[in-house]
């Protein structure tokens, strides 16, 4: 029989899209363990990510420029909480110093290996699961034997009327609300290889709404606001007729998943709004270009598509990103199109 739990820290610390996949771990979690104290920490600009979370007891917060010393303070903390079970599924130094002389630690298997030989040598080590399982889910396998299982409902992420509030104003005074469809571009990501070139967006959004009509909303923060702006100036030149809010970097997090909650289609990279517009159920086409299936990154959603460039021999060529393409000609992105995207888009939206 798997043992009780009654107290437990899950850890990860950053970034936007690992938060949002773990919350399929918080939910079965606690619908294993209806009763137990579920705390989760996490860097301080993730908060807002799980502080809606009904799942969760408590949201532990490291600060924004944290040091060592606060790293230390944490860990006393934590120590003096006593948990009977601490969930580390970030697995780095900082996870593992806070879990020092703790009872019970379970973390989840990475695959570092198997991710080394694709990105290095194309060796495929992952086994013929098709389609590779999602990280989400393989965060379950750190708790697996205490009979926490997938119950197929997905990503998600909590939203309060202040959220929805924001989110309408924002579109009331963009002259986009109940405008259909609206399209949601979120065309930025942390990695410069992982961002598909924005004259590209701004094509495949003009073939998908010059017939029908319909808006644009452009979502990203505030370092995503340059990329944004150049899709803006792109989407001015080539559908002048269509109407843009450029949103980058005026909201929250869940305030973003509160305009995306009006978007009949988002188009985005392999980010972390993506993840979000996931966990939100939006429809969803996302282009990827350097990273692939295998590493466990794809949208985990009912209605999503991604477009890639398959047969290249250098693909993978990182698992996270990187500012440039090792090989300078960056075919991963170049040659995938703006129509390929449009089509798969009108695929999306064809109920």
């Amino acid at each position: 029989m798997a043992p009780s739990v009654a107290k437990t820290l899950i850890i990860r610390f950053s970034s936007v899209g690992d938060i949002i996949l773990s919350s399929l771990l918080i939910r079965t979690f606690r619908r294993r363990f209806p009763d137990a104290q579920i705390d989760f920490l996490v860097k301080a600009e993730y908060a807002d990510l799980l502080r809606g979370n009904p799942h969760l007891t408590r949201v532990l917060e490291f600060p924004a420029g944290g040091t060592f010393a606060d790293l230390t303070e944490l860990r006393r903390k934590v120590q003096a909480a006593n948990y009977d079970l601490i969930v580390d599924i970030h697995g780095n130094l900082r996870s593992r110093y806070l879990c020092l002389a703790s009872r019970r630690v379970r973390r989840y298997h990475k695959r570092t290996l198997a991710r080394r030989a694709l990105v290095l040598c194309k060796w495929n080590l992952y086994g013929h699961e098709d389609p590779p399982p999602s990280v989400a889910l393989r965060y379950l396998g750190a708790v697996r034997h205490l009979g926490v299982a997938d119950d197929g409902e997905g990503l998600e992420v909590f939203l309060d009327d202040h959220d929805r509030n924001v989110a309408r104003s924002q579109l009331q005074q963009a002259g986009l609300e109940g405008v259909h469809p609206l399209l949601g571009i979120a065309p930025s990501a942390r990695h410069r290889t992982k961002i598909w070139p924005p004259d590209r967006y701004a094509r495949a959004a003009t073939r998908l709404l010059s017939q029908r009509g319909g808006g644009v909303a452009l979502l990203g923060a505030e370092h995503d606001r340059e990329t944004c702006h150049t899709l803006q100036e792109e989407l001015h030149r080539s559908a002048p007729g269509i109407p843009i809010a450029n949103l980058a970097g005026t909201m929250s997090l869940t305030e973003t998943a509160a305009v995306m909650d009006h978007c009949d289609l988002l188009l985005t990279n392999d980010s972390g709004l993506m993840h979000l517009g996931a966990a939100r159920k939006r429809p969803l086409v996302a282009v990827f270009g350097p990273t692939v299936r295998e590493f466990g990154f794809f949208p985990l959603g009912p209605r999503t598509i991604v477009v890639e460039r398959r047969g290249l021999s250098c693909r993978p060529c990182t698992t996270i990103g990187s500012s440039r393409c090792p090989r300078g000609h960056f075919r991963c992105m170049l040659e995938t199109s703006a129509e390929e995207v449009a089509g798969a888009a009108e695929q999306v939206l064809t109920p």
